[in-house]
Order: C-alpha cells, then structure tokens, then sequence
C-alpha cells in the first residue's frame, strides 16, 4: 500500500481500497482553494510544501442550485491532487457583516464537508475579485479572456491568503 493511501479521510479510502485507521506519518497533503460564485466555482490548490497556491480551473453550471456535478468535480480534484484541506472564500460586506451569498458560502461549505469529509475552512474573501480582475490586467491579459480565469484566480488569492495567514502564525491547519 502506497504511503499516501492512508492519507485520505475515511470517504476516499475506499478508492484506494484502504484500510487504515488514519493519516500516515509522511502524509503531506495539498491545501485546494475554493471561491463560489452564483454559476461558478474558482479553483486554486497548493504546493505540497503549502506555501504557494496556483490557479486550477474553474467549474461551471446551468444554474446557482445546480451542484451535483459541481462536487462531483470538486471530489475527483481531490483525489487526483491528494487534498487534505478545503479553504473556502467567505465574502463579506466591506463594513465586515455578512450577507446572502456568506450564508450560501457556509451552506456549501457543510455540504463539501459532509460529502468529502475534509475540514472547509472559511476564509475572508473581500476585493479578491477585483485583485483578480487587476492581476489579469497587469499580466497582459485581454479582457475579453479575463472572465475564464478570474473566478480560479480569485480563489488562489483566498488560498494564498489562508497559507501566509498560517506561515506567520505557525498553524497553517490541514
């Protein structure tokens, strides 16, 4: 059996048709980036050493109550990048209070954690889309073609942001 078999939480053992009680010692697991939108999700995830997020891809659906395939994706990105972690952006008026879309944020972060099994940490998400927006622009590209990239976008700067919050702090959780 391969180290990171027992990697897995309980849910995804089975794919490996593991059989151990936990996380194994060399276990060194990616953190993935998560930043839903009403037709989107952006998706980011780690370096395994967690100290750099990059830009994955971005899911779409028909609609904003249209998730089956959606977490389908979400659960083969796991797999195949061996994730230990979920961060989800937490968006919030500037004021700090949270509105509509931060209830659907923990709405959906419940339902990632019941169906992966994987903690979901939620992370403060104000003015990523517009860093985003401006990160594009500044790398030169077309506007026209921002749109495909900045939802993953987005959800690298909610990554990166949760990493450095817990290389300064020493607890980047996983």
């Amino acid at each position: 059996m391969s180290w990171w078999r027992n990697c897995f939480p309980p849910t995804f053992r089975a794919v490996f048709d593991g059989d151990g009680a936990g996380r194994g010692p060399d276990c060194v697991m990616r953190i993935m980036g998560l930043d839903l939108g009403s037709k989107t999700v952006g998706v980011a995830i780690s370096d395994p050493g967690r100290s750099i997020a990059t830009p994955l891809e971005t899911i779409t659906r028909p609609s904003e109550g249209k998730l089956r395939r959606t977490l389908a994706r979400i659960e083969a990105l796991i797999v195949e990048y061996e994730v230990g972690a979920l961060v989800l952006g937490l968006p919030k008026h500037m004021h700090g209070e949270e509105g509509e879309r931060a209830a659907k944020s923990r709405d959906f972060a419940r339902i990632l954690e019941r169906r992966t099994g994987l903690e979901v940490y939620l992370w403060d998400e104000r003015l990523t889309t517009v860093e985003a927006h401006m990160a594009l622009e500044e790398a030169g590209v077309r506007r026209r073609d921002r749109a495909k990239y900045v939802d993953q976008v987005a959800a690298a700067l909610i990554l990166q942001g949760y990493l450095d919050y817990g290389a300064q702090s020493g607890s980047v959780r996983s």
